[in-house]
C-alpha cells in the first residue's frame, strides 16, 4: 500500500504548508500595523480586526498541531497505512483549511461560529485516528 503512505505524507505536507502560510499572514499583517511591537498583540483588538483573526488562526493551529502531528507520526511509526487512517488525516487537514478560511473571512464574536464546526470535524478526525492506533496496539 505505498500509495496510502504517500497520500498520508502528502496530507501532512499540505498541513505544514498551511501552517507556513498562516505564520506569514499573521506576521505580515501585524508588522504592518502602526507602532507594532514584536511579540505583543494590541489587547484592544477583537474579531473585527483581521490582525487579531490572522493571529488567532495561527495560534489556534499551533495549539492543535502537537496532538495532530504526534498522532499521525505514531501511526506512521506503527506502520498504520490503512485507508481509514489516511482519510482521517485528509479530513483533518481539509477541516483545518476551511477553519482557516472562515476565520480569515468572518468577523464574529458568535459562539459557535461557522468555523467552530470545522474545528470539531478536525478534532473528531484526530480522535478516530487515536482510536485506530489504539486498535492497532491491542
Amino acid at each position: 500500500m505505498p500509495e496510502l503512505t504517500f497520500s498520508a505524507y502528502a496530507a501532512v505536507y499540505v498541513y505544514l504548508i498551511m501552517l507556513t502560510i498562516q505564520w506569514i499572514v499573521a506576521a505580515v499583517t501585524k508588522a504592518k500595523q502602526p507602532n507594532a511591537v514584536p511579540g505583543k498583540l494590541d489587547s484592544s483588538l477583537s474579531h473585527d480586526s483581521f490582525v487579531f483573526r490572522a493571529h488567532r488562526t495561527f495560534m489556534n493551529s499551533l495549539e492543535n498541531s502537537p496532538l495532530f502531528l504526534a498522532t499521525v507520526f505514531l501511526g506512521f511509526f506503527l506502520n498504520l497505512n490503512s485507508m481509514a487512517f489516511a482519510l482521517c488525516i485528509w479530513i483533518y487537514v481539509a477541516a483545518r483549511l476551511i477553519h482557516m478560511i472562515l476565520y480569515y473571512a468572518i468577523a464574529t464574536e458568535k459562539n459557535p461560529s461557522p468555523r467552530s464546526y470545522f474545528f470539531l470535524i478536525a478534532a473528531m478526525a484526530n480522535m478516530v485516528m487515536l482510536l485506530l492506533i489504539g486498535l492497532r496496539l491491542l
